[in-house]
């Protein structure tokens, strides 16, 4: 097979859960643009319509569109739309990820609720299931979806509790999917980033000093950037990763090899 220098050109993919410009979504997105997909948004709701918009034209995108990822109704609407399109999705980006606020600071026995759990396990994994339900049937073949996880899922880590457990949750689906779907040609990873500083990572208690420890004790003794994860993103929803499903895919300097620094 001969590859196009433009890794996923004119590939249609669907991002959903990029909420601004400060996030690893949006450094995924800027890569896709670069390499020349075609790609659409959706938004939580009216709150983000302007600057999905606008980020949308910055970056070539052929369409927006509503999505509340609690209602299956919603989700439904944003495959249609797609399909709509583009006919066939070549390709979908979920990152997505939230949880209540005190759901994610000081003690997990003291901190956890049942609508707490709930909220962030529908939310940052059950979206994910829910979104492939929907587009699978509509999705080509040689296809790929990748969704966005964090080391917090395999290792306790201070203040990200249940999700935490949400993560590890999402891990697992991305291999019950890849065994079904892997038939139908369509595959399935994740991308587990070491700490970005980004809108979202400012919500949890003490991270910038989970950044700075990180950056100190991975081997590449530096973090890592939101253009690096958007690299690896648009390497597994291109045909150069054709072989690769169902993995968990670390971008994190190293640090998730490591079970104790090396001086």
């Amino acid at each position: 097979m001969i590859y196009n220098s433009a890794m996923v050109k004119n590939k249609k993919i669907l991002i959903v859960g990029l909420a601004n410009k400060y996030s690893i979504a949006a450094g995924i997105a800027h890569s896709l643009h670069k390499n020349e997909a075609k790609l659409g948004f959706s938004y939580q709701n009216q709150r983000f319509e302007k600057f999905i918009n606008e980020f949308s034209t910055q970056n070539g995108g052929d369409f927006t569109h509503a999505c509340d990822l609690s209602k299956d109704s919603e989700i439904k609407g944003l495959v249609e739309k797609a399909v709509e399109k583009w006919g066939k999705i070549d390709g979908i980006v979920h990152s997505v990820g939230f949880a209540p606020a005190d759901q994610i600071s000081g003690h997990i026995e003291e901190s956890i609720s049942r609508e707490g759990f709930q909220i962030t396990h529908d939310i940052s994994s059950y979206s994910f299931s829910g979104l492939i339900k929907e587009a699978y049937p509509h999705m080509s073949e040689n296809s790929s979806i990748i969704t966005l996880t964090y080391i917090g899922s395999q290792q306790a880590t201070p203040n990200y509790n249940v999700m935490g457990m949400a993560k590890a949750s999402l891990e697992a689906s991305v291999r019950y999917f890849a065994a079904s779907l892997g038939e139908k040609g369509i595959r399935v990873n994740s991308i587990s980033a070491g700490p970005i500083k980004t809108l979202a990572a400012s919500g949890i208690k003490g991270f910038k000093s989970m950044l700075n420890k990180h950056g100190i004790n991975t081997p590449l003794k530096r973090n890592i950037t939101a253009t690096e994860v958007g690299n690896t993103a648009t390497f597994l929803l291109s045909d150069m990763s054709s072989g690769i499903t169902g993995q968990t895919i670390y971008v994190d300097g190293g640090y998730n090899i490591q079970s104790m620094s090396f001086d």
